[in-house]
């Protein structure tokens, strides 16, 4: 079931804890995305957002081994991450026993973290997707970034058709990687309860050319904020749904 929010259509580092935590408040493990580490600029800001929209008990981000430690090394194939990435999940919940827990990732952090949403030992309550990479985007050398991400690529939906938790789309709709017509056909395939909120005239990682937030009379934090609380409505319906 496919359901649209309102739209403007290997370390562990952690935010600082309350004394006192209530239960229903998640915590939330945030994965990035295969070209920069959680140091980013881009994931620290949406690790903050994510924390305060979502009253996190803590928003828990970590490097991948190949990236860790200021290494510049190709990222592997997804599946070769779960292993590492499932047991920070596990170290996390351990922390927070009671605590609901939503696993989130930008771009392949997102197709890792629904790999670990299906894992029988792994207990989520929601996934939330931010910029999903349902196309391949092929390595061809000395291409530029922008001109791989205009490549045809193949679409990969294996990972979400065996997702069974509540899953939350965040997709630019400029998106090369993730075309929206493709996105609902795989949507509409699904198991899981799915929300979609797409960021107008956002790419990949949801920039808005300045020209198109002058014409819609908007920023690109407005457009980021509602995106936050598309996420905060989805997580609170999923955690209360359990």
């Amino acid at each position: 079931m496919l359901s649209h929010e309102d739209e403007d259509s290997g370390d562990e580092k952690s935010s600082s804890l309350p004394l006192a935590l209530e239960e229903t408040s998640p915590v939330v493990v945030f994965a990035h995305g295969a070209g920069a580490p959680s140091s980013s600029e881009w994931m620290i800001r949406w690790k903050k957002m994510l924390g305060k929209a979502l009253n996190a008990a803590e928003v828990v981000t970590f490097d991948y081994p190949y990236i860790s430690g200021g290494k510049r090394k190709a990222p592997p194939k997804a599946e070769r991450l779960v292993e590492f990435h499932s047991d920070i999940v596990k170290k996390t919940v351990a922390k927070y026993p009671g605590h609901p827990l939503i696993l989130a990732g930008k771009s392949m952090g997102s197709r890792v973290s629904c790999m670990v949403a299906c894992k029988e030992d792994i207990c989520a309550s929601a996934v939330v997707c931010l910029g999903y990479p349902l196309k391949t985007c092929p390595s061809l050398g000395a291409l530029s970034f922008r001109d791989i991400l205009g490549m045809n690529g193949v679409v990969r939906d294996e990972t979400l058709l065996r997702v069974t938790v509540p899953i939350m789309f965040v997709q630019g709709g400029k998106d090369t990687l993730c075309p929206l017509e493709k996105l609902e056909a795989v949507c509409k395939k699904m198991k899981s309860i799915i929300g979609l909120h797409v960021i107008d005239g956002g790419d990949h990682s949801f920039k808005i050319a300045k020209k198109h937030l002058q014409t819609k009379g908007s920023t690109q934090d407005e457009a980021e904020d509602l995106a936050v609380q598309a996420i905060a409505a989805f997580v609170s319906r999923s955690i209360g749904a359990k």
